[in-house]
């Protein structure tokens, strides 16, 4: 049976293969320790047993605090999910169109034409978060050049059936891999890339970048699922266990603090947790990323944010539109940025 606010004795978190700062709070050990100090077991989401974990889409688990991707999230409170939107970051993790070496695409002008690959729908719109991803990664790059998704041919590639959360490390990416395969045997001209893992795997195939989505200085051209990245609580544990909320986010501005003044603590970690070793870490997170894990609710993230939910609405991503300023609650993390002020 479900756990009700009342009987919370698990927070659950999601760990995904990306950089977070409550990723590295949990791998520093410290939200172990302060929920040990609260009475509550911390659990990791993607361990858990499949009839729980599934709730990494749909949010219908009273003790989960979810920082992952936003279309997952955005996409269950347009269905309905009874979430708060309690932080935001924004951390750019290797935004790339990849090409083969010999191809003319080294600017988003050359797009125009290109046979470009697309994952196919997932069973649901929650779960298609690879072509969600996609989609944006390439209307991010051909805006650059005042070009639209018009301007190019999309080749549906067979989407993989969706990994579990609890596999998600053994198997992480399989629907990326897949579109690097088809663009290493020419049957498309390029592909979206996006992190550590997918980076490393296009220079294994001997590809290459074409357009460098981190290099451009317009965050609005690298809006997508990791951009900006939302922290998500259930309305029941925040009304009934604001404090666990509240500590949350203060053990993970404590990490982000941490992680600001030491940078091979970051990679070292970020390596086990993104699954792509040392080399991966170094291609997808450059100087500087380590700095701006904090979360935050500032006008700009929550604009960023904006945009993103209005291109999934467009492209058939949500079931219904939502107000995104009532999504949020920013109390939990004004609190956390004041208690941890307070302790310092």
């Amino acid at each position: 049976m479900p756990a009700t606010a009342e009987s919370v004795d698990t927070l659950w978190f999601t760990r995904c293969p990306v950089p977070t700062a409550s990723g590295l709070a949990y791998a520093l050990g410290r939200l172990a320790t302060r929920y040990a100090d609260l009475g509550v077991e911390i659990g990791i989401l993607q361990d858990a047993p499949l009839e729980i974990a599934r709730h990494h889409y749909d949010h219908d688990l009273v003790g989960l605090i979810r920082e992952g991707g936003n279309v997952p999230a955005i996409a269950a409170r347009a269905e309905g999910a009874r979430t708060r939107l309690v932080g935001l970051t924004w951390i750019d993790e290797g935004q790339s169109i990849v090409v083969r070496p010999d191809a003319p695409i080294t600017s988003p002008a050359a797009l125009r034409g290109a046979r470009i690959a697309v994952p196919g729908w997932a069973a649901t719109r929650d779960t298609s978060h690879a072509r969600a991803m996609v989609l944006h990664g390439f209307k991010g790059a051909l805006g650059l050049a005042g070009l639209t998704l018009d301007d190019v041919e999309f080749v549906e590639v067979p989407l993989d059936p969706v990994v579990p959360p609890g596999r998600v490390r053994a198997e992480r990416a399989a629907p990326r891999f897949r579109e690097l395969d088809e663009l290493a045997a020419g049957r498309v001209d390029a592909v979206y890339a996006k992190g550590a893992a997918a980076l490393e795997a296009a220079r294994v195939r001997d590809l290459v970048v074409g357009i460098d989505l981190d290099a451009v200085p317009w965050r609005r051209s690298r809006v997508n699922n990791g951009t900006p990245r939302p922290i998500t609580v259930h309305e029941d544990l925040l009304q009934s266990h604001p404090e666990l909320v509240v500590e949350f986010l203060v053990e993970t501005l404590r990490a982000a603090d941490w992680a600001a003044g030491d940078l091979d603590g970051v990679r070292e970690v970020l390596a086990a947790e993104t699954g792509s070793g040392a080399e991966g870490v170094l291609l997808a997170y450059r100087e500087g990323f380590h700095r701006t894990l904090h979360p935050t609710l500032d006008e700009e993230r929550v604009d960023l944010l904006r945009i993103q939910k209005a291109f999934l609405l467009r492209y058939g991503f949500l079931s219904a539109d939502f107000d995104l300023d009532s999504w949020i609650d920013p109390e939990p993390l004004r609190l956390a940025y004041e208690r941890l002020a307070a302790r310092h």
